[in-house]
């Protein structure tokens, strides 16, 4: 997994009791793009995150 500031993280629901969560890497603490990011959620938290395998990035629009 890569991620670059401005992508977002979306993991998606486990259960039909969770839901899916999205949030903005602010910050890439890993080599390349690797993690650990710096994550703020939908709801303003900011965290530490090391996405699992039902994580997946979504790249920010680049200018060309």
């Amino acid at each position: 997994m890569r991620a670059q500031a401005g992508d977002h993280v979306v993991v998606e629901s486990r259960s039909d009791h969770q839901h899916r969560k999205q949030g903005e890497v602010i910050e890439v603490r890993g080599e390349d793009g690797a993690p650990p990011y710096v994550v703020r959620w939908e709801d303003g938290h900011e965290g530490l995150t090391y996405p699992g395998p039902d994580a997946h990035i979504v790249p920010a629009p680049r200018e060309s």
